[in-house]
């Protein structure tokens, strides 16, 4: 058993932070809305702190899964001066690797180990338990930490040293919003064409066609116009913002990344704050004059 500091319960820490407490481990969470640390507390267990400070005073292991690295570097500067030497910083949160490698260096000045360790899976993976975790940082440092992660992922890829966690979730992400995107192209034409879109998901489903989306997205939550998956398109952007970045950093030429950027940013802009991801099809649709599903715009 481990005694861990779990800073961020949104819509992945809370189920995540749960499977910890199910697992055995000393649980300490906050967030950055007051009232949720408490809930959480009341409804599952653990110990609901008003600070990130307080969460981690103590703690051999703290975790962070927040919207970005400045919020990461905000809260790693407060956690410092409370974790004790040896103790392990273990950031799941999409970041930039460049800015993970500044706050390990800070850490490190105290003794504290730092490791990126991204996940993949959604919600529904991380209500089960069964996220697939990519891993950045030292071997011994992730044998020490890999009960804890067990009891959220089944599945821990170990990339190379620090930030390479996060650049493996950026370019997996990236992949799978190009395959997203790519796939509702597919359905808008196959539908003016006078295929039906349910079926042409089977189709593919059974063929070369296959991806994540036409397994877990486009009936579920496009087709269904549910577009409620639980991932904020604003957190695609930022993802594939940083794998561009890393393509930058790399000298690497990435026209049709670059493209599949703007048009989730567009996405964003035309939709506005709160937009789950896979409302980025909605995009398409209206340049396309077409919904999915039936009815034309």
């Amino acid at each position: 058993m481990s005694r861990v500091a779990f800073i961020g319960i949104g819509n992945m820490g809370w189920p995540m932070a749960a499977n910890l407490l199910k697992a055995g481990h000393d649980v300490a969470v906050c967030d950055a809305v007051p009232e949720r640390a408490g809930r959480f507390a009341v409804e599952l267990g653990g110990r609901g702190c008003a600070s990130p400070a307080e969460a981690a005073h103590g703690a051999e292991i703290a975790i962070t899964i927040l919207p970005t690295s400045k919020e990461v570097a905000e809260v790693a500067e407060q956690i410092a001066p409370v974790l004790p030497r040896g103790a392990t910083f273990v950031d799941m949160t999409s970041g930039a690797p460049h800015r993970t490698r500044e706050i390990a260096a800070m850490l490190a000045e105290r003794g504290i180990t730092t490791l990126d360790c991204p996940v993949s899976g959604g919600v529904p993976r991380a209500k089960s338990g069964e996220l697939s975790i990519m891993a950045g940082g030292e071997d011994a440092a992730l044998d020490a930490v890999e009960p804890v992660l067990r009891a959220m992922g089944t599945s821990i890829h170990r990339c190379g040293p620090v930030g390479a966690g996060q650049a493996m979730k950026a370019l997996n992400n990236l992949v799978s919003a190009g395959g997203f995107l790519m796939g509702i192209e597919a359905l808008l034409i196959g539908q003016r064409f006078g295929l039906d879109a349910a079926k042409m998901v089977d189709v593919l489903n059974a063929s070369t066609g296959m991806t994540n989306s036409s397994q877990k997205k486009f009936k579920q939550y496009v087709l269904s116009r549910r577009f409620d998956s639980g991932f904020g398109l604003d957190l695609m952007v930022k993802d594939l913002t940083i794998a561009l970045e890393i393509a930058r950093e790399t000298k690497t030429a990435t026209p049709f990344s670059a493209l599949c950027r703007e048009l989730s940013a567009s996405a964003q802009a035309l939709l506005g704050p709160g937009a789950d991801h896979t409302a980025f099809a909605q995009l398409s649709e209206r340049l396309a004059g077409e919904t999915l599903g039936g009815g034309n715009r």
